[in-house]
């Protein structure tokens, strides 16, 4: 059972603690006109906040569908992971085995039995999408392309992936090799928050490998200055795919287009849905990891007071347009006794728009409590008794 024992108003711009006064909002009469999303010549899409994982607008964003080279975000994701865990640097070098060579499709143009740096490579699979470098990648970090594969499907796992199965690193065709629109902007979405200083690979326009100058496919790179990624794919099964990011005003998204007709359309349907999301959707930090909201009555403990707060920053996905006031409802569960430890849940936090809960989230204990001696135990318990007669 949970006590409310607080209600707080949340600003539009800064972070409030939970027992701030009421703030008003600028615009208390003005209308909230949002317009359907718009229609897309493509077989599958979706857009995504990619501060909390939000889904803004969705079209068979499930549907399992071969993802070419959008894999490659995958790959290279991993290569980024390993080079964070210091089981892999920028400047090791990957020897180009002939079955790397040999390996059709978009190029890298690596020269067979050549030491190729990973930071090299890197750019190879991101900015050129070359099987060639993405196959040398994946051979050098697991052995084979097989093996690779596998840690693909535990990483996607991990990541919560229901409709991914990988096998290959380049998205060459395979009946069992497969994703969705849904799923390819989780991966988008790890690939931006985990490894930050690695995502400034996604915005090079060019990378010249062997004297051969090639473009990043992703056209929005030159179109829209609010995109500075991810990757595209092409095959004939899959058509033309693109998942891009952006960020306008503080607001980063992830629009993922698969299935359209060409190299032009993809990068057309992206930016129609970008440009709705940043034109009808803003994301708000409401509350910053490890702020205290509450202090907490504890009972039979070395310390009779709690602070509580969240263990993460909180960002929500709201309207651009018309009133956007909200409050937050804390909900404290009923006789919090010790041993408290730090990060245990002692309540809620429900988030409030127009009279109805739009996010919750868990009010957990910020530092640990002991056990208090006999003596303060025993008396609590008295008080306490005393205090639920009434």
């Amino acid at each position: 059972m949970a006590a409310v024992i607080s209600t707080a108003f949340l600003a539009a711009a800064p972070v409030l603690a939970a027992d701030e006064d009421p703030v008003a909002d600028p615009r208390p009469n003005v209308a909230n006109f949002v317009p359907s999303p718009p229609e897309l010549n493509a077989k599958s899409w979706v857009l995504m906040d990619a501060r909390n994982g939000k889904i803004l607008v969705q079209h068979d964003a499930e549907t399992r569908l071969p993802p070419a080279s959008l894999t490659k975000m995958m790959t290279a994701y991993i290569a980024e992971y390993e080079m964070d865990h210091g089981r892999l640097s920028p400047n090791d070098t990957v020897r180009i085995s002939e079955n790397a060579w040999r390996t059709g499709g978009s190029r890298m143009f690596v020269k067979v039995g050549s030491q190729v740096p990973v930071k090299d490579l890197m750019q190879g699979i991101v900015v050129q999408s070359g099987n060639d470098a993405t196959v040398a990648m994946a051979e050098h970090i697991a052995g084979s392309t097989s093996s690779f594969a596998d840690l693909m499907n535990q990483h996607a796992q991990r990541m919560g992936l229901q409709n991914t199965h990988f096998k290959n690193p380049t998205g060459l065709p395979d009946d069992e090799h497969y994703s969705t629109a849904a799923d390819l902007a989780t991966i988008a979405q790890h690939i931006i928050k985990d490894f930050p200083d690695h995502y400034k690979l996604y915005s090079e326009k060019y990378f010249t490998w062997n004297g051969i100058r090639q473009p990043n496919r992703n056209l929005l790179l030159w179109r829209d200055a609010r995109v500075d990624g991810l990757k595209t794919g092409h095959t004939d099964a899959a058509g033309f795919c693109l998942v891009a990011s952006g960020k306008e005003n503080g607001t980063r998204l992830i629009s993922v287009v698969m299935g359209t007709g060409s190299e032009n359309a993809r990068a057309q349907e992206s930016e129609k849905l970008l440009s709705y999301g940043f034109r009808y959707f803003k994301t708000q930090k409401v509350y910053d990891q490890g702020a205290v909201l509450k202090k907490v009555r504890v009972w039979g403990g070395a310390s009779n007071e709690l602070s509580a707060g969240v263990d993460h920053d909180v960002f929500l996905t709201l309207s651009s347009q018309g009133n956007t006031a909200l409050n937050a409802r804390i909900n404290i569960n009923k006789d919090i006794d010790a041993p408290i430890t730090k990060g245990q849940q002692v309540g809620t936090i429900d988030i409030v728009q127009n009279g109805s809960v739009i996010h919750q989230e868990p009010l957990v204990a910020l530092n640990d409590i002991d056990e208090g001696s006999f003596f303060k135990r025993i008396w609590d318990k008295v008080v306490q008794f005393v205090m639920n007669l009434f």
